[in-house]
C-alpha cells in the first residue's frame, strides 16, 4: 500500500509538499522579523503541522529553532527565551495564557490555534484554543509573506535545552553541520531508526517534540517524506488504535509506554493488530529486561534500542536478539562512535570494571552550552563527553549502565535535576534545608523525593511544599514523595549526605538505576 506523503493529525492531514511551502513562506516573514543565520525562533507547540513549518523555516535560515517545554512556567519559559535571545515566539493558543507574563518585550508572538484533537486530549476548553486579541496568527503570518526563494543557508538543527546540574537548563548550541554530516545523519537514520524513503513506512509520533529524541525522529521523517502519524497524547490502547487503523510501521518510544502497554488486559491487546510494525526504536531511560523480554514475545523481535544524549546523539545501539542474548545492555559503540570508561583520574578502567562513561557521537557538529563554555569544559575529557552516566563492558563490548554520577533523575524518559528543585524549594518560607533525589518508580522509572528540614516553628505539611513548587516550577517536577526531617544527614564539609536519605528506597526496591 502506498502512503500519502504528510502528517496525519486526528481527523487532519497536511501534506510534506505544503508544509515545505508554508516554511518558505514562513523563511520569508522571519526574515523581515530581523531572524537571520545564528538567531533563535522559539516554539512552545505540542506536536502539530506548525511545529514542522517553524523547524524548517528556521533550518532555511541557518537559525536555531529552539523548543521549550510547554509545561513551563512563565518564569522558566521566560529564562529560557531571555538566554537564547529569541527574536519569535510561535505557540499554542492555550499555552499562551500559561506563560503569560513570561514572554520578554520585544519578542514577537505567533498564535496557532489549538485543533481539536489537542483540545481534547489535554481538556483545553474552547476559549482557550482561539488567538488573544491583537496576537497574530501563524497562518495568516505564513500567507502573507513571500515564498522564500534564496539557497538555504547552512543548517544549524535545533537548539534543545537539557536541564542542569546547577539548576538552570543549557542549551545545547551546534555549529552547522556540513553536508557529509547531513548525508552521514541519513544513513544512521536508517541504521538505527530503521528511516528509509519507502512509501510503505509509517511512522508514529507519539513523544513531544520539545526533547531532542523525537524532535531528530521527526524531522528525519520529514526529510524522508514518510508518512507520519501524531498521537495528541500519550495513552496506551489508543497508541494499539492508531498502529492498527494506520498500519504503522516504524515508531520511536520510552520504556514508560512499553510499561503501560503491558498493563493492558490481555483482551484489550488481542483487540488490535500489530503485524504491520517493523522497527521499534527505544531510548531515554533504563527498560527493565523483564519488560523488554515481554514485548519481543509479544510484538517480535522489531524492538531496538540505543544510548545517547542531546550532546552526543546515538553513540550505543543493539537489537531484539542482543536484548534477549545479554538482559540489561544498552548496546554497543556504533560505527564510528568512540567510548571509554574512565576512573575519578580520568584513566581508563579494565574490561568489566565501573567507571563514568565518556562518548562522542559520529559525524555530529561540535557544540557548546549556550552562553556557557565553562560548563562544556566540565563535562569534557579531551574530546568525548559525559552526562553522568556510570557502568562497565562486558568481554563482549557491550555497555551496562550501573547507576549515574550525578543526581539527574530519568522519570519516564524525562531528564529532572534535583539542584533546580532544590533551588527552588530552599526559597520557600519555612524551609531551613532540603535535598531532592530520585527513588524507584515501578511504572516511570523512577520519581521525586524532596526532604526537608524545616525551621521549628513553620509547620509545614507536604501538601504545602507541593503547592509551593507547583508555583514555581513544571508539574512533573513537583515531587510525589515529601519526607520531614528535623536534622538531615551531613557530611563534615557539612552538605548534606543525600546518598543516606536515597540509599534505602533503592535497595528495598533491589536495584540502583
Amino acid at each position: 500500500m502506498t502512503n500519502p506523503a504528510g502528517v496525519t493529525a486526528g481527523d487532519r492531514f497536511r501534506a510534506w509538499s505544503e508544509i515545505q511551502a508554508n516554511a518558505a513562506r514562513a523563511a520569508s516573514g522571519l526574515t523581515a522579523l530581523g531572524v537571520d543565520e545564528d538567531s533563535s525562533v522559539a516554539l512552545m507547540l505540542r506536536n502539530d503541522f506548525p511545529t514542522f513549518e517553524v523547524n524548517m523555516a528556521a533550518g532555511q535560515l541557518g537559525a536555531y529553532a529552539v523548543p521549550i517545554n510547554w509545561h513551563f512556567t512563565p518564569e522558566e519559559a521566560n529564562y529560557i527565551l531571555q538566554d537564547c535571545g529569541a527574536k519569535v515566539l510561535v505557540a499554542h493558543t492555550d499555552l499562551l495564557a500559561q506563560i503569560a507574563g513570561g514572554v520578554p518585550e520585544g519578542v514577537k508572538v505567533l498564535a496557532v490555534p489549538t485543533p481539536p484533537e489537542i483540545a481534547a486530549a489535554y481538556s483545553v476548553p474552547p476559549e482557550k484554543c482561539a488567538a488573544p486579541a491583537g496576537v497574530e496568527l501563524w497562518q495568516d503570518f505564513v500567507a502573507a509573506s513571500p515564498p522564500r526563494t534564496e539557497p538555504p543557508k547552512a543548517a544549524r538543527g535545533s537548539m534543545i535545552y537539557t536541564s542542569g546540574t546547577t539548576g538552570r537548563p543549557k542549551g545545547v548550541r551546534r555549529q552547522p553541520s556540513t553536508p557529509e554530516q547531513q548525508a552521514a545523519a541519513s544513513q544512521e537514520a536508517a541504521m538505527f531508526w530503521g528511516l528509509k524513503p519507502d512509501p510503505e513506512t509509517v511512522t508514529l509520533m507519539n513523544g513531544p517534540m520539545y526533547h531532542s529524541a523525537p524532535a531528530a525522529y521527526g524531522m528525519a521523517s520529514a526529510r524522508l517524506g514518510l508518512h507520519m502519524v501524531l498521537q495528541p497524547r500519550f495513552e496506551a490502547e489508543d497508541m494499539l488504535r492508531l498502529i492498527h487503523k494506520h498500519r504503522i510501521s516504524h515508531m520511536h518510544i520510552v520504556p514508560t509506554m512499553l510499561v503501560r502497554l503491558l498493563r493492558l488486559p490481555q483482551e484489550v491487546r488481542e483487540r488490535y493488530d500489530v503485524s504491520s510494525l517493523r522497527f521499534i526504536t527505544h531510548g531515554a531511560a533504563p527498560c527493565a529486561p523483564a519488560v523488554k523480554r515481554q514485548m519481543i514475545e509479544w510484538w517480535g523481535p522489531v524492538i531496538n534500542e540505543y544510548y545517547g544524549a542531546t550532546e552526543t546523539g546515538v553513540v550505543v545501539w543493539h537489537g531484539s536478539e542482543e536484548a534477549l542474548r545479554k538482559p540489561g545492555t544498552v548496546g554497543r559503540i556504533v560505527p564510528g562512535g568512540i567510548l571509554r570508561i574512565v576512573d575519578e583520574e580520568g584513566q581508563d578502567v579494565k574490561q568489566g570494571e565501573i567507571g563514568e562513561i565518556y562518548v562522542r557521537g559520529p559525524h555530529l557538529s561540535e557544540f557548546t552550552y549556550n552562553n556557557d563554555d565553562a560548563k562544556r569544559q566540565e563535562v569534557s575529557l579531551g574530546d568525548l563527553v559525559t552526562v553522568g552516566d556510570v557502568g562497565y563492558l562486558d568481554a563482549d563490548g557491550f555497555l551496562f549502565l550501573c547507576d549515574r554520577k550525578r543526581d539527574m533523575i530519568i522519570s519516564g524518559g524525562v531528564n529532572i535535576y534535583p539542584a533546580e528543585i532544590e533551588s527552588a524549594l530552599i526559597q520557600m518560607p519555612g524551609v531551613r534545608d532540603c535535598a531532592v533525589f530520585g527513588i524507584p518508580d515501578e511504572e516511570f522509572g523512577e520519581q521525586i523525593c524532596a526532604y526537608v528540614e524545616p525551621l521549628s516553628e513553620a509547620g509545614l505539611d507536604a501538601s504545602q511544599v507541593r503547592a509551593w513548587l507547583g508555583q514555581h516550577l513544571a508539574r512533573y517536577k513537583v515531587p510525589k514523595v515529601v519526607e520531614f526531617s528535623a536534622a538531615l544527614p551531613r557530611e563534615d564539609s557539612g552538605k548534606i549526605f543525600k546518598r543516606k536519605l536515597r540509599a534505602p528506597y533503592w535497595e528495598k526496591a533491589g536495584r540502583s538505576i
